[in-house]
C-alpha cells in the first residue's frame, strides 16, 4: 500500500513541478477557470499535450514558488506573474505559437445550465416559439411578466424576452424556467487572462493584431511624429520629406513674384505666361483616362473658354500641393 504523502511532502512535490516548468518554458498562459469541472480540464490537457502542460494550483503555492526560483534563478522578470495569480486562475506552459494555443483551449467550452446565484456572463434572451409545455406552468411566464398565449394546449411564447442581463444574479423563478425549457445558456471554459512572454506582460489581445494593423499603427505614428515635428520646427527623418517641398514651395513663390529664377522654376513661370501649355499638357491624360480622342466640337468649345484668372499663388498650390 503506498504511502500517502505528507501536506509538506505536497509542497515540496508542488515547488519542484513549478520550478521545473517556469525553466524550461518562457511562455506562460494565466487562464481563468470559474466553473470547468475535472472532466472539462482532462480534456483540455489531452488536446494540449505536446508542447503545453497546464498546472493549477492555490495562488500561494504559485506565488511562493514563484519567488522560490526567482531567488533561485536570477531570473527577477518571472515575478511579473505574481501580481496576475488573483482569484481561480491556472497557468498554461507553452513552447506552442502562443495565438494557436489560446484558440486551441477556446474549443473546450461546456454548456451550463442558469444556477440560482450565478452570475450571468452575458445575455439571456427566451425566444418566441412553442415551449411544449401545458397551460398549468404559466404562472412562471407570468412572474417574469413574459407574454404567453394558449396554442393546441400548450404554452407559446409570442415575443422574445431578455430575462437574464450579463452580470446579473440568477433568481430562482429565472432559473426554474430555464430548466423547465431545456435552455442551457452558458458555456464556461479556461478563458485565458494574460500572456507573458519572455518577461514581458500583455492583454491576449495583442495576439490578434496581424501585420497590416501593426503596419498601420506604425504609419499612424510616423505621421504624428512628423506633425510635432513641423508645428515645433524640430527636425526629424520623418519631417524632412515635408520640410523639403515646403522650403521648394517658399522658394518657388519667391521666384514667380520676382525676377529671381532657377532650372526647377522656369517651367512653371512658363505655364504662367502662357496657361495654353499647360492644358495642352494635360489633354493626353485626359483622352488616355476616357479611352476616346476628344470631340471636334469640344476642341472648338476648348478654344472659346478664356480660363478664368488665376493669382500666382494659386497657381504653385494647384501644381505642388
Amino acid at each position: 500500500m503506498a504511502v500517502k504523502p505528507t501536506r509538506s511532502q505536497k509542497k515540496t512535490i508542488y515547488d519542484k513541478k513549478l520550478c521545473s516548468f517556469l525553466s524550461d518554458y518562457s511562455q506562460i498562459l494565466v487562464v481563468h477557470a470559474d466553473n470547468v469541472g475535472s472532466n472539462q480540464l482532462q480534456s483540455i490537457r489531452r488536446g494540449l499535450r505536446g508542447d503545453s502542460v497546464v498546472l493549477m494550483g492555490k495562488n500561494t503555492m504559485m506565488k511562493r514558488s514563484i519567488k522560490i526560483h526567482a531567488e533561485k534563478s536570477g531570473n527577477e522578470a518571472i515575478k511579473n506573474l505574481i501580481p496576475l495569480l488573483v482569484g481561480n486562475v491556472g497557468l498554461i506552459f507553452t513552447k506552442g505559437d502562443l495565438k494557436e494555443v489560446r484558440e486551441e483551449v477556446g474549443k473546450y467550452k461546456v454548456g451550463a445550465p442558469a444556477r440560482v446565484g450565478l452570475v450571468a456572463p452575458i445575455d439571456v434572451v427566451v425566444p418566441p416559439g412553442n415551449t411544449g409545455l401545458d397551460p398549468s406552468q404559466t404562472s412562471f411566464f407570468q412572474v417574469l411578466n413574459i407574454a404567453t398565449k394558449i396554442n393546441k394546449g400548450t404554452v407559446e411564447i409570442i415575443t422574445p424576452v431578455e430575462i437574464i442581463k450579463k452580470g446579473d444574479k440568477v433568481g430562482s423563478s429565472e432559473a426554474a424556467l430555464l430548466s423547465k425549457l431545456g435552455i442551457r445558456p452558458f458555456s464556461y471554459g479556461l478563458v485565458v487572462l494574460s500572456v507573458y512572454d519572455n518577461g514581458s506582460v500583455f492583454s491576449p489581445e495583442v495576439l490578434d493584431l496581424t501585420e497590416d494593423d501593426l503596419m498601420e499603427k506604425f504609419a499612424a505614428g510616423v505621421s504624428m511624429v512628423a506633425s510635432i515635428s513641423l508645428a515645433v520646427s524640430y527636425p526629424t527623418l520623418t519631417a524632412a520629406p515635408h520640410a523639403f517641398i515646403n522650403a521648394y514651395k517658399n522658394a518657388l513663390g519667391v521666384a514667380v513674384a520676382t525676377e529671381y529664377s532657377f532650372p526647377q522654376a522656369e517651367q512653371v513661370k512658363e505655364y504662367l505666361k502662357d496657361p495654353s501649355k499647360f492644358a495642352a499638357m494635360l489633354a493626353p491624360v485626359a483622352v488616355a483616362d476616357s479611352g476616346a480622342a476628344p470631340s471636334a466640337t469640344a476642341k472648338v468649345e476648348e478654344k472659346k473658354e478664356e480660363p478664368e484668372e488665376e493669382s500666382d499663388d494659386d497657381m504653385v498650390l494647384g501644381l505642388f500641393d
